[in-house]
């Protein structure tokens, strides 16, 4: 029983002549290094972060990758919306004059309707010579801003273009040709301002 105390009492000795020293390395890992007074023994243990840690950061890196998708996300619609806004701009500056022609062509009907009355008096004839021409003239100047006339008159009816308000049966015509023109109908640039009314050629045996 003696011997046992003693080799105990040895041992807790030994123990308590150790000394540990904890040493950060450049990756975060912690060293411990267990020695006794003499340096006779050195025992070292290497402990990983704590789990703890690690889950902060594996959280901080997933925020980090949300922040920057929602980022490429905002750059995409901020590009896109410069992109609408550019379109927009030009779609304005190119149509800019469409409402004021379409409105300009109303009364434009009624005088190139005047100006082809047919009249035997030759003081009137010389004063619709002179309507008729400032009538082309400003014809001119709005096919030059993008006006362009729909021909109708022996063309094959397109409802793109043409609206059929009657319908004729002629059998020495095609089928679908138009006969006569109500309205005339215009093109502004690649858009249709206004229809061509007309009166279409339709017979069946």
């Amino acid at each position: 029983m003696e011997k046992t105390k003693s080799k105990d009492e040895t041992q807790t000795k030994v123990n308590a002549t150790n000394q540990a020293d904890e040493i950060i390395t450049e990756d975060d890992q912690v060293i411990v290094n267990i020695s006794n007074k003499n340096g006779e023994a050195n025992v070292e243990a290497k402990i990983s972060k704590s789990s703890r840690l690690k889950s902060q950061i594996k959280d901080l890196e997933t925020e980090i990758f949300d922040l920057k998708d929602k980022l490429l996300r905002n750059e995409a619609e901020l590009i896109n919306f410069k992109k609408r806004l550019v379109q927009e701009s030009i779609q304005d500056r190119k149509y800019a004059n469409q409402d004021l022609i379409a409105e300009l062509l109303i009364a434009l009907d009624q005088l190139d309707k005047v100006v082809n009355v047919e009249v035997t008096d030759e003081k009137l004839k010389n004063y619709l010579i002179g309507f008729k021409m400032i009538n082309t003239q400003i014809f001119d100047v709005l096919e030059s801003s993008g006006l362009k006339y729909i021909k109708a008159i022996n063309e094959i009816f397109d409802p793109k273009y043409h609206h059929a308000v009657e319908k004729e049966n002629h059998k020495d015509l095609p089928n679908g040709t138009i006969i006569k023109e109500l309205q005339k109908g215009y093109m502004y640039k690649d858009r249709l301002l206004r229809p061509a009314m007309v009166v279409v050629n339709e017979w069946s045996e």
